[in-house]
């Protein structure tokens, strides 16, 4: 069952159930399912670094280890930034109303690289003002927490020609400018000190 994301526009709290569009549902998928000699499906594994062990699924896994090569436990540590200072975590959108409050244009919007893209159910909610204000090319911005993390995405809030609300949800692009090409520059002799004989013949070539 969808977890109920609220937001709250005009003093107006909307509850939404967001469905992710992924392409499984745009375009359909293919399940390819592999088979033994006896026709029994097949599982994946891992073959260890001694050529000879094999790991089945979920017989691997990620650990934290200290400088000294002492486990540690997650729960223990404390996310820092790049200067060694303590990085404030971020609630759950799902945790308390989102306010709808900052608006995006549509180059905002397109420069950055969008990675779910969900359909928004209102249900019973009243979303009047608020589908109105999208009807009319408004596309709000907000932090996107899941979970909840160290770091908040962008989320979009706009609607589709056909009347269709989506959040979209997405990462800044990083862009970096070089420059214009630069033209390539022929210095001419102004002495007359050039010789016919430093010329070039391409026909000899």
């Amino acid at each position: 069952m969808p977890r109920t994301l609220t937001f709250s526009y005009k003093n107006t709290q909307i509850a939404v159930s967001p469905e992710k569009v992924d392409r499984t549902k745009l375009y359909g998928f293919i399940d390819v399912e592999a088979l033994d000699s006896k026709g029994r499906p097949c599982t994946l594994a891992t073959l260890a670094d001694d050529g000879r062990t094999l790991v089945g699924a979920g017989g691997t896994s990620f650990g934290v280890l200290s400088p000294d090569g002492e486990w540690l436990d997650k729960s223990k540590l404390k996310p820092v930034n790049s200067e060694g200072k303590p990085i404030q975590p971020v609630p759950s959108s799902y945790a308390a109303p989102v306010p709808l409050e900052k608006t995006a244009t549509i180059e905002e919007y397109l420069s950055h690289n969008i990675k779910g893209v969900y359909v928004l159910n209102p249900g019973e909610a009243d979303a009047t003002a608020l589908f109105s204000e999208l009807k009319k090319g408004t596309i709000f911005t907000f932090p996107y927490s899941f979970r909840g993390g160290l770091e908040a995405d962008a989320g979009f809030l706009l609607m589709a020609a056909d009347g269709t609300p989506f959040m979209a949800i997405g990462q800044p692009t990083s862009l970096h400018f070089v420059g214009l090409e630069t033209p390539i520059t022929i210095e001419e002799d102004t002495d007359g000190d050039g010789e016919e004989g430093d010329e070039v013949d391409f026909s000899m070539m």
